[in-house]
């Protein structure tokens, strides 16, 4: 059940319309966790066990912590990237065609088990549960802690929430509370940005994937590198966004995930502005840990390396991702030393060094499309050598500048010139998104994230 299916929408009108019933608000906490185990459980009903597993597993260990924190807290972080390395990485280790995985009954039912979605998600917010909560020595209820963990707008594909942010607001709710316009904006924003960017421009970039990009010219190549930047924007961003909107309905605020990333100066704030609650994860629960920026030169860039590494390797076992990531780290360590040489840089410095980090990110975004390294490669070689391929007949540079353009024109600060001087057409704008989401969405596509 995705977030832009029809089932989808009348899932969240019969959940809301009994949420805020006064005899159900005392019993608000356990209608979110039966609705997001209904909501999980329509995709993958046989991995449902799992789901329970991962967050009672987490909660004993959480229990356990507050009598011993040394030895609990570490074993329920031990117990979630185990189930996570074994899901995520374990034909790493054994051959996922083969007739006979291990001859072992119970561990090749496992093994077939296919790979939990959001699983990614989930984990990280069970590490989040562990430290945060321990730390602060807030004990929490198993339904609180179930609802943090499973809430339906972010299970999937997030953001990820600091347990430190969300359990504060687990409280009863109610109706007059709710802030609709901004609920409702987020929600439409998102639709828009999924249903008219990202699932248009994805029949477009569908061609880079092998053996499909061997027909493409140079120069369509190039194009297409900078479409799935724009196509990966608007479909995280618009999942971020109706996940949001949807949080906020319920009375829960989750933290935005992206702001304007491709406007960025440099490649540290990049990653300020991508997936924020990713980064921010990453940052409190693995790069501070390690050390950070506390140890001299040579071993902040080690920790970047380190961090950024793993953080590609959280996406998928591939040597892609792990490259992807590496080369991010790379960037980072690169840039150090020159940062504060541009503390107060000029206005054609300043666009010089967003052209650098756009064209870097975007190059990069090819090993992340293309997962497999040779294929990834593949294409790469292509951008560089001249090919006289006929255009692909789904490849319109029209259309490919049309739905390339709200990503653009939100970039440039259109939206902050729409608040402060066209507030009264706002509704019309609001109004011409939804019938752009509505008339001229594209194919059906899943989400970029929900494979994660």
């Amino acid at each position: 059940m995705t977030f832009t299916s029809s089932k989808f929408g009348v899932f969240v009108a019969i959940v809301f319309g009994i949420y805020y019933l006064p005899p159900v608000r005392q019993f608000q906490i356990q209608l979110l966790v039966l609705a997001s185990v209904f909501f999980y459980g329509y995709g993958q009903p046989e991995l449902l066990p799992l789901l329970l597993v991962a967050v009672l597993g987490t909660y004993a260990c959480l229990v356990l912590a507050f009598e011993k924190r040394a030895v609990w807290m570490p074993a329920g972080i031990v117990f979630n990237l185990v189930l996570l390395s074994f899901f995520k990485y374990k034909f790493l280790f054994v051959d996922g065609a083969s007739a006979q995985l291990t001859g072992v009954a119970p561990l090749d039912f496992l093994l077939r088990l296919p790979l939990p979605i959001g699983i990614s998600f989930f984990v990280f917010h069970n590490i989040s549960l562990l430290v945060d909560l321990t730390r602060e020595k807030r004990p929490a209820l198993l339904k609180d802690v179930f609802l943090y963990i499973i809430f339906f707008p972010q299970l999937v594909s997030g953001p990820i929430t600091r347990a430190g942010m969300f359990m504060p607001q687990v409280a009863p709710k109610r109706i007059a509370d709710v802030d609709f316009v901004e609920a409702l904006k987020w929600i439409l924003i998102g639709y828009f940005f999924k249903l008219y960017v990202a699932n248009n421009l994805n029949e477009m970039t569908s061609y880079m994937d092998f053996p499909l990009y061997e027909t493409l010219r140079t120069q369509d190549r190039w194009l297409l590198a900078v479409l799935y930047g724009y196509q990966i924007y608007a479909d995280f961003f618009g999942y971020s966004s109706i996940a949001l909107g949807l949080g906020l309905l319920f009375g829960y605020r989750l933290p935005i995930n992206f702001n304007l990333p491709y406007i960025s100066a440099s490649f540290s704030e990049f990653w300020t502005r991508w997936h924020i609650s990713l980064s921010n994860w990453l940052k409190t629960y693995l790069y501070i840990p390690l050390g950070g920026n506390r140890h001299g030169a040579a071993r902040t860039c080690l920790n970047l390396m380190i961090v950024m590494t793993l953080g590609g390797l959280w996406h998928g076992a591939s040597l892609s991702y792990a490259l992807w990531g590496m080369l991010h780290g790379l960037l980072l360590v690169i840039e150090r030393p020159f940062l504060a040489l541009f503390q107060k840089p000029g206005p054609v410095v300043q666009i010089v060094r967003i052209g650098i980090v756009f064209f870097c990110v975007t190059l990069l975004w090819i090993f992340f499309k293309l997962p497999n390294f040779d294929h990834a490669l593949g294409y790469l070689k292509g951008m560089f050598t001249a090919t006289s391929n006929p255009n692909p007949t789904k490849l319109f540079y029209n259309l490919a500048l049309l739905y390339s353009l709200p990503v653009i024109l939100q970039h440039a600060g259109l939206g902050i010139w729409v608040d402060g001087r066209l507030r009264r057409f706002e509704p019309y704008l609001y109004g011409a998104l939804a019938a752009f989401a509505w008339l001229e969405a594209g194919p059906d596509a899943a989400f970029i994230y929900f494979q994660f």
